[in-house]
Protein backbone atom coordinates (compact mmCIF):
# COMPACT_ATOMS: atom_id res chain seq x y z
CA UNK A 1 0.00 0.00 0.00
CA UNK A 2 1.77 3.02 -1.54
CA UNK A 3 0.80 6.41 -1.55
CA UNK A 4 2.77 8.64 -3.93
CA UNK A 5 3.11 11.31 -1.76
CA UNK A 6 4.26 14.67 -3.18
CA UNK A 7 7.69 15.61 -2.13
CA UNK A 8 7.71 18.53 0.15
CA UNK A 9 9.55 21.66 -0.52
CA UNK A 10 12.30 22.35 1.63
CA UNK A 11 12.20 25.66 3.56
CA UNK A 12 15.08 27.14 1.94
CA UNK A 13 16.69 26.76 -1.44
CA UNK A 14 20.07 26.24 -2.32
CA UNK A 15 22.17 29.25 -4.15
CA UNK A 16 23.14 26.91 -6.76
CA UNK A 17 19.66 25.95 -7.22
CA UNK A 18 18.78 29.88 -7.45
CA UNK A 19 21.03 30.22 -9.82
CA UNK A 20 20.37 27.80 -12.37
CA UNK A 21 19.83 29.56 -15.38
CA UNK A 22 15.73 29.41 -16.04
CA UNK A 23 14.86 27.15 -19.44
CA UNK A 24 13.85 28.84 -22.90
CA UNK A 25 10.10 28.73 -23.32
CA UNK A 26 8.57 30.86 -25.84
CA UNK A 27 5.30 29.05 -25.52
CA UNK A 28 5.29 28.60 -21.27
CA UNK A 29 1.93 29.05 -20.36
CA UNK A 30 1.03 32.65 -18.04
CA UNK A 31 1.69 31.72 -14.63
CA UNK A 32 -1.19 32.53 -11.87
CA UNK A 33 1.33 35.43 -10.30
CA UNK A 34 1.51 36.99 -13.20
CA UNK A 35 -1.97 36.83 -13.49
CA UNK A 36 -2.78 38.02 -10.00
CA UNK A 37 0.15 40.52 -10.02
CA UNK A 38 -1.05 42.48 -13.16
CA UNK A 39 -4.28 42.37 -11.91
CA UNK A 40 -3.48 43.68 -8.25
CA UNK A 41 -1.34 46.76 -9.84
CA UNK A 42 -5.16 47.25 -11.75
CA UNK A 43 -6.61 47.30 -8.55
CA UNK A 44 -3.46 49.77 -7.36
CA UNK A 45 -4.74 51.87 -10.20
CA UNK A 46 -8.70 51.92 -8.77
CA UNK A 47 -7.55 52.74 -5.28
CA UNK A 48 -6.05 55.51 -6.86
CA UNK A 49 -8.55 56.86 -8.69
CA UNK A 50 -10.93 56.52 -5.29
CA UNK A 51 -8.21 58.44 -3.66
CA UNK A 52 -8.26 61.14 -6.02
CA UNK A 53 -11.86 61.37 -5.53
CA UNK A 54 -12.16 61.93 -2.08
CA UNK A 55 -9.80 64.58 -2.64
CA UNK A 56 -11.56 66.09 -4.88
CA UNK A 57 -14.54 66.03 -2.44
CA UNK A 58 -12.56 67.16 -0.05
CA UNK A 59 -9.87 69.67 -1.33
CA UNK A 60 -11.78 73.20 0.06
CA UNK A 61 -11.50 71.08 3.83
CA UNK A 62 -7.99 70.33 3.18
CA UNK A 63 -7.21 73.75 1.50
CA UNK A 64 -8.79 75.43 4.11
CA UNK A 65 -7.59 73.17 7.18
CA UNK A 66 -3.72 73.90 5.68
CA UNK A 67 -3.98 77.54 5.89
CA UNK A 68 -2.43 78.59 2.82
CA UNK A 69 -1.48 81.79 2.65
CA UNK A 70 0.98 83.97 0.22
CA UNK A 71 2.12 87.34 1.56
CA UNK A 72 -0.50 87.72 3.99
CA UNK A 73 -2.74 86.75 1.61
CA UNK A 74 -5.36 83.80 1.40
CA UNK A 75 -5.67 81.43 -1.64
CA UNK A 76 -8.56 82.59 -4.22
CA UNK A 77 -11.32 79.85 -5.43
CA UNK A 78 -9.27 79.89 -9.20
CA UNK A 79 -6.13 79.37 -7.20
CA UNK A 80 -7.50 76.46 -5.12
CA UNK A 81 -8.86 75.06 -8.31
CA UNK A 82 -5.91 75.34 -10.02
CA UNK A 83 -4.05 73.75 -6.87
CA UNK A 84 -6.86 70.54 -7.58
CA UNK A 85 -6.65 70.57 -11.24
CA UNK A 86 -2.72 69.86 -10.80
CA UNK A 87 -3.24 67.09 -8.03
CA UNK A 88 -5.27 65.57 -10.83
CA UNK A 89 -2.43 66.05 -13.53
CA UNK A 90 0.09 64.70 -11.69
CA UNK A 91 -2.14 61.59 -9.91
CA UNK A 92 -3.88 60.86 -13.17
CA UNK A 93 -0.56 60.45 -15.58
CA UNK A 94 0.89 58.48 -12.62
CA UNK A 95 -2.13 56.21 -12.55
CA UNK A 96 -2.07 55.95 -16.31
CA UNK A 97 1.63 54.55 -16.03
CA UNK A 98 0.81 52.42 -13.62
CA UNK A 99 -2.32 51.21 -15.78
CA UNK A 100 0.41 50.62 -18.83
CA UNK A 101 2.87 49.02 -16.80
CA UNK A 102 -0.11 46.17 -15.61
CA UNK A 103 -1.11 45.45 -19.03
CA UNK A 104 2.70 44.99 -20.48
CA UNK A 105 3.18 42.79 -17.32
CA UNK A 106 -0.23 40.60 -18.29
CA UNK A 107 1.72 40.65 -21.94
CA UNK A 108 4.80 39.24 -19.96
CA UNK A 109 7.05 42.23 -20.02
CA UNK A 110 10.07 41.40 -18.65
CA UNK A 111 10.96 45.33 -18.23
CA UNK A 112 7.54 46.34 -16.86
CA UNK A 113 7.59 43.94 -14.29
CA UNK A 114 10.73 45.39 -12.79
CA UNK A 115 9.42 48.66 -13.04
CA UNK A 116 6.54 47.90 -11.01
CA UNK A 117 8.56 46.24 -8.56
CA UNK A 118 10.82 49.08 -8.60
CA UNK A 119 7.84 51.15 -7.40
CA UNK A 120 6.41 48.89 -5.56
CA UNK A 121 9.44 49.36 -3.13
CA UNK A 122 9.63 52.87 -3.17
CA UNK A 123 6.12 53.20 -2.15
CA UNK A 124 6.46 50.62 0.59
CA UNK A 125 9.82 52.59 1.45
CA UNK A 126 7.65 55.79 1.20
CA UNK A 127 5.40 54.66 3.63
CA UNK A 128 8.14 53.16 6.03
CA UNK A 129 10.10 56.71 6.08
CA UNK A 130 6.91 58.47 6.87
CA UNK A 131 6.09 56.22 9.32
CA UNK A 132 9.03 56.24 11.05
CA UNK A 133 10.13 60.19 10.67
CA UNK A 134 7.08 61.55 10.92
CA UNK A 135 5.24 59.17 12.70
CA UNK A 136 2.27 59.30 10.38
CA UNK A 137 -0.30 56.78 11.25
CA UNK A 138 -0.61 53.78 8.48
CA UNK A 139 -4.43 53.68 8.32
CA UNK A 140 -6.82 51.86 6.65
CA UNK A 141 -8.39 55.22 5.11
CA UNK A 142 -4.91 56.40 3.53
CA UNK A 143 -1.81 54.31 3.33
CA UNK A 144 -3.09 50.46 4.11
CA UNK A 145 -4.80 49.58 1.48
CA UNK A 146 -2.32 51.10 -1.08
CA UNK A 147 0.69 49.56 1.10
CA UNK A 148 -0.76 45.85 1.01
CA UNK A 149 -1.58 46.04 -2.21
CA UNK A 150 2.30 47.28 -3.27
CA UNK A 151 3.31 43.90 -0.66
CA UNK A 152 0.94 41.85 -2.79
CA UNK A 153 2.73 42.89 -6.19
CA UNK A 154 5.62 42.27 -4.70
CA UNK A 155 5.24 38.65 -3.70
CA UNK A 156 4.00 37.97 -6.59
CA UNK A 157 5.60 39.49 -9.72
CA UNK A 158 9.00 38.17 -7.63
CA UNK A 159 8.02 34.64 -7.89
CA UNK A 160 10.27 32.21 -10.07
CA UNK A 161 7.21 31.68 -12.26
CA UNK A 162 6.57 35.06 -13.28
CA UNK A 163 10.26 35.78 -13.82
CA UNK A 164 10.64 32.96 -15.75
CA UNK A 165 7.06 33.79 -18.08
CA UNK A 166 8.48 37.17 -18.36
CA UNK A 167 11.75 35.98 -19.68
CA UNK A 168 10.69 33.25 -21.76
CA UNK A 169 11.47 34.68 -24.93
CA UNK A 170 15.26 35.75 -23.68
CA UNK A 171 18.01 33.09 -25.47
CA UNK A 172 20.67 31.98 -22.45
Amino acid sequence: MSEKVPRKRTAFESPARLARPLTHDPNMPRPAATVAGGLLVLLRVLAGVIWLLSITFEWRHIVHDASVVIDGVPLSEEERALGLGFVWLVGGAVLLFDAVMAIFVLRGGNRSRVTVLFFSVLSISFAFSAWWVQGQDIRISSTLLNLGLDILVLLALSSRKAAAYARRNERR
